[in-house]
Order: C-alpha cells, then structure tokens, then sequence
C-alpha cells in the first residue's frame, strides 16, 4: 500500500539545495513573517507583471512575422530584451520596495 508521506530517505529538491547551501557556508533563506495582505500585493504585482510580459511577448512574435529585414529584425529583438528587462526589474523593485516596507 502506497502512503501519502514521502519514502524514508527521500527529500525534496528544496531540502537538497538547503543542504548544499549549508555544506557550502552560504545562509539558508530567511523565513519572513509576511501579512496576508503583504502577500496579496506581492502576488497582484505579480501577476500584473505576467500580463505584461505576456503581452510583450504576443506584440513581439506578431511583428516579427512581419519584419523580414535582418535590421529591422535586429532592432525589434533589441528593443524587445531591453522592455522586458525593464518590466521585469520594475517587478523586483516593487517587491522588494513592498517587502522592506513590510519588515
């Protein structure tokens, strides 16, 4: 009969990379005690970010099949990986700015 709980001797890949930190001297992951409310603005921005990535990414492939010049191309995947870096550390600044509000 098969049990819910994990095998004996079995870990999770969370449990392993906590053991390597630990072997390697690098402090584990602190556990923050964040609010309900802290945690639903974090995932709302989240979630934000996502929509808007993902809409990068559908108005990108959609000019794409359209640009066949290779310099047209080139600057279209530029300005493509420059907007999504900057959605993507507009995410990380605002988390962080919540997360250090919150502590």
């Amino acid at each position: 009969m098969v049990s819910n709980d994990k095998a004996s001797g079995m870990k999770s890949a969370y449990e392993l990379a906590l053991e390597r930190m630990e072997r390697e001297g690098i402090e584990p992951p602190r556990e923050e005690a964040l609010s309900e409310e802290v945690r639903e603005k974090m995932a709302t921005i989240r979630q934000h970010a996502e929509a808007r990535l993902a809409e990068l990414e559908i108005l990108y492939r959609d000019k794409m099949k359209q640009l066949y010049e290779p310099e047209k191309r080139a600057e279209e995947e530029d300005y493509y990986r420059r907007e999504r870096r900057r959605l993507e550390g507009d995410r990380d600044s605002k988390l962080e700015k919540l997360r250090r509000s919150a502590g």
